[in-house]
């Protein structure tokens, strides 16, 4: 059939930008359209057998990453909750490390386009990885599970979800998830990239599931997931630790960088960053540890805050790093734990005294508490500067929980910020450059669990701040010092509250 020009510009300009200039087709099982999105200098191919039910796509592309994305896509539009399955496997070995099949949903077919997707690169690294603004960078949870056979993309409202399998395993949480807005209706399908722009890669698609999320009700059983996390603030990458079908809380980096403390069940627990078995540290009769611990300078000491006596009030102790008895520092209860001054000498908590909760100073080897606010409504969060000079906190006496600090002695209280927000738990890397904190949403009193929130950081030079995060989380994502020694990376708490539905097996 011949086509005129005419006829040929309007094919042109209906299809959608991404697709322009680049070979592009109609269905392909399930799917309504395949083509390359990007720019790519081998066109790639999606192919179904209906007799095995599989796609193979071949795709080649630069890669899928930074502000443009180059690949082989197969898609579908939908509204609404979804779920994508699939099993992921490519075709020839030693290929390159980070090809990359993935299960995508994408706001449009622009190369630079708002998206999320599960991704299985060549060299078995899992991960979820998103663009949360149309041209901005690229970013990625890398999951601590490698090679998976099975991978699940699951978006539920503005939150997606990454669920892994391997050998017979059910499908199960992998402990990524990201808060990215995508309006309706949007693209859902599978995807091949090189990364490498000069050879194409082959991967197959097995037991590919497109479907609806069913409807959760408002009082259908759920289970949390908490997920220990890292952040590296010069990419905001992030990267699995451990996740568990479980309440665990507010991480610490230990002096030599090998190993996180968090509590979890009322104990204090010790894990190497390079993974390994939870140790439980001893706290003798402290067994109601909430998440106001952290270590002293010199990592010898360990400042936890216990609620198993005075009534279940909690108090502040000091036990040996690697365990003991504790010894009792606050007499009077509540108290909260949360600074350690830099010569380890002195510690800073949060006591509510009369019915106020605010910041108090006390010796290390114990004695009398010195009160450094008085202003009404609550402070709290107080952490002192690597130098010294200051106690950072955060104060609602203006009316909304904003970030301040003081000098030690509690004189010259001063706020940082005004935000249309409510900031908690400032905390200062130790190289005295930055400060991370926890924003809540305007309306949220307190600091509750299970709530949208913004990781943010703030530089100290000039106080520009920009996000690190958004993410399910509050009480027990940051409450303490989470900085590595380093200050490349923090440590952090997330979470997933899922409905209870049966897994599948493949």
């Amino acid at each position: 059939m011949r086509v005129t020009a005419a006829a040929a510009i309007f094919i042109l300009f209906a299809l959608p930008r991404g697709l322009r200039a680049q070979n592009s087709g109609g269905p392909v099982g399930m799917f309504e359209g395949h083509g390359d999105v990007g720019t790519v200098l081998h066109p790639g191919s999606t192919d179904y057998d209906a007799s095995t039910k599989t796609y193979t796509i071949t795709g080649s592309g630069n890669n899928m990453w930074s502000i443009e994305d180059d690949f082989q896509f197969a898609w579908k539009k939908m509204s609404g909750d979804v779920t994508l399955t699939a099993n992921i496997s490519f075709i020839g070995l030693g290929g390159v490390p980070h090809r990359k099949g993935v299960l995508m949903i994408r706001q449009s077919l622009d190369a630079d386009s708002v998206y999320v997707d599960a991704a299985l690169h060549g060299n078995g690294l899992t991960a979820l990885q998103f663009r949360d603004e149309k041209g901005a960078v690229t970013h990625d949870i890398e999951s601590n599970i490698f090679s998976t056979q099975r991978m699940r993309l699951e978006k539920r409202g503005d939150f997606f979800y990454l669920y892994l399998s391997g050998g017979s395993e059910e499908l199960h949480p992998a402990g990524a998830s990201v808060r990215v807005p995508i309006k309706e209706p949007f693209y859902v399908g599978i995807g091949v990239c090189a990364h490498d722009k000069n050879v194409v890669e082959t991967a197959v698609f097995s037991n590919v599931d497109v479907s609806e999320a069913p409807p959760v009700a408002a009082d259908a059983p759920t289970t949390l997931y908490s997920t220990l996390e890292t952040i590296a603030i010069n990419s905001t990458d992030r990267h699995v630790l451990y996740v568990a079908p479980e309440r665990f809380e507010a991480p610490n980096w230990t002096r030599d960088a090998n190993a996180l403390i968090f509590n979890r069940d009322g104990r204090i627990v010790h894990m190497a960053v390079a993974g390994g078995p939870i140790r439980i540290i001893d706290t003798g009769f402290a067994i109601r540890c909430n998440n106001d611990h952290g270590l002293s300078p010199d990592g010898a000491l360990l400042a936890i805050s216990d609620q198993s006596k005075e009534g279940h009030k909690s108090l502040v102790y000091i036990v040996p790093s690697g365990g003991g008895t504790p010894r009792r520092i606050t007499q009077n209860a509540p108290s909260y734990w949360h600074g350690w001054s830099p010569d380890g000498q002195t510690l800073a908590f949060v006591g509510e005294r009369n019915g106020e909760f605010d910041i108090y100073s006390i010796l290390a080897a114990g004695g009398e508490e010195k009160r450094l606010t008085t202003a009404p409504g609550l402070d709290d969060g107080p952490e002192y500067s690597p130098d010294g000079k200051y106690i950072y906190f955060n104060s609602e006496r203006t009316g909304t929980m904003q970030i301040w600090r003081m000098h030690p002695d509690g004189t010259e209280q001063e706020q940082l910020l005004s935000e249309d927000s409510n900031d908690w738990f400032p905390h200062i890397s130790p190289d005295g450059k930055w400060m991370v904190f926890l924003s809540f949403e305007k309306d949220v009193k307190g600091h509750p669990p299970n709530q949208n929130v913004v990781l943010r950081l703030m530089s100290l030079s000039n106080k520009k701040v920009t996000i690190l995060a958004r993410l399910f989380g509050g009480q027990g994502t940051i409450n303490v010092p989470s900085w590595s020694p380093d200050s490349a990376q923090l440590a952090f708490v997330s979470y997933e509250l899922l409905p209870n539905v049966t897994g599948e097996k493949k």
